[in-house]
């Protein structure tokens, strides 16, 4: 089943994107993500791929395109990265409450100023509240499966919102990794083909307004109903997950991944590429007595709050590495997600933000030794510490 290649994350969602049959690619270049939409092009012009391609004079533009193309009933995708996102902005707020599903890749990066291309996930972190599905992948291979998964999520008549797939840019969209790619007729037989059933399109036969102007009470119906896709998304990942799973023999947990956690005492959360360091960190800890857990946050919107409150269960210790920080508090945002979630128990836990790896910087294992370590040593005094920056001169 499949074929096993050699391939850079950037490659991997390439190579996936066009294992979903997409009607229309549209996207503009911009680092780190530019050898996505080269590689795609390289398909269309080869004839691998039945799509349109459209090259585009900027990201707003991208975004604008496949945004008629979905509302025309055709599947589509698109990539992008930091200042690119920040110009979509407008239309990408639009494809989301527009409820038209979709999928698109970001290889996340730092944002500017002070100048830089490095890696980082500012870009994808501050639009988390644009009404778009986000999760974050820390290996190429997942990078292949969630760009595939991400359509099924998409175009469920539960859902019907967009979705990114998030990496690391550089450490995941430059390196690369063994693959295992399914084969087209495997990837058709799991994933239904786009038809008119999947959401309201434009029919020049049955003409209605999309987007008209719209009151206040109509209004609040919309919101309500786009957060209750959300809501409903927890499940449809967790389905989504299984179904895979079944299809090609790999599953990564739903919506979050547990790693050793069931008699941890303290637990770190990671998100994205730092997690396969997180993981050793956990084992060379267990090593050394500490009874060490790690959960990954795969998906950020919908937030899985639940699911990580029953994880945290009678664990004493937690802290939450973000790889992008909150601007207006000396924390990360996902651990300040993270406490909302867990409401009253975090007064029972130790717990502290860690910020690492903005604008390229490594997270070491020593790094998540030393916090692992800290944990353990404050692990019986709970309430919450000092953020730990992870600044290595």
């Amino acid at each position: 089943m499949g074929t096993k290649k050699v391939l850079t994350g950037n490659y991997a969602a390439a190579e996936a994107a066009a294992l979903c049959r997409p009607d229309l690619i549209a996207a503009y270049p911009i680092t780190p993500q530019s050898s996505v939409v080269e590689h795609l092009a390289e398909f269309v012009h080869n004839g691998k791929i039945d799509a349109n391609m459209v090259q585009v004079e900027s990201e707003h533009s991208a975004m604008s395109v496949v945004q008629g193309a979905a509302a025309g009933g055709g599947r589509v995708f698109t990539a992008t990265s930091a200042q690119g996102l920040a110009l979509m902005y407008e239309p990408y707020f639009r494809m989301s409450t527009l409820r038209l599903p979709m999928v698109m890749a970001i290889a996340t990066r730092e944002m500017t100023s002070p100048e830089t291309i490095w890696s980082g996930q500012q870009d994808a972190i501050s639009v988390r509240d644009a009404g778009w599905i986000q999760m974050f992948c820390d290996s190429n291979q997942e990078i292949v499966d969630m760009v595939i998964q991400g359509y099924m999520i998409a175009e469920d008549q539960r859902v019907l919102l967009p979705v990114n797939v998030c990496y690391d840019g550089f450490y995941s969209s430059h390196l690369t990794e063994g693959v295992d790619l399914p084969d087209q007729a495997e990837v058709d037989a799991f994933l239904p083909p786009m038809t008119e059933d999947n959401h309201p399109v434009m029919d020049p036969e049955n003409p209605f307004a999309l987007d008209p102007l719209t009151a206040g009470p109509l209004m609040m119906k919309y919101r309500k109903n786009h957060l209750d896709a959300m809501a409903a998304a927890l499940d449809v990942i967790e389905e989504v997950d299984r179904k895979f799973a079944a299809a090609f023999g790999r599953s990564y947990g739903g919506a979050i991944e547990e790693y050793r956690c069931e008699d941890a005492d303290v637990v770190i959360m990671t998100i994205g590429g730092m997690t396969g360091t997180g993981k050793d960190a956990v084992d060379v800890a267990r090593e050394q007595g500490i009874r060490a857990g790690l959960i990954k946050l795969r998906f950020i919107r919908p937030f899985p709050a639940k699911r990580i409150a029953k994880a945290l269960e009678g664990k004493k210790a937690l802290f939450v590495i973000d790889r992008s920080v909150c601007f207006g508090w000396s924390q990360g945002p996902m651990y300040m997600e993270t406490k909302a979630a867990l409401a009253d128990a975090k007064e029972r836990l130790c717990h502290f933000s860690a910020i690492g790896g903005l604008g390229g910087a490594d997270i070491s294992l020593e790094d998540m030794l030393g916090v692992i370590r800290d944990l353990e040593r404050m692990k019986e005094e709970p309430g919450e510490k000092e953020t730990k920056w992870f600044i290595n001169d």
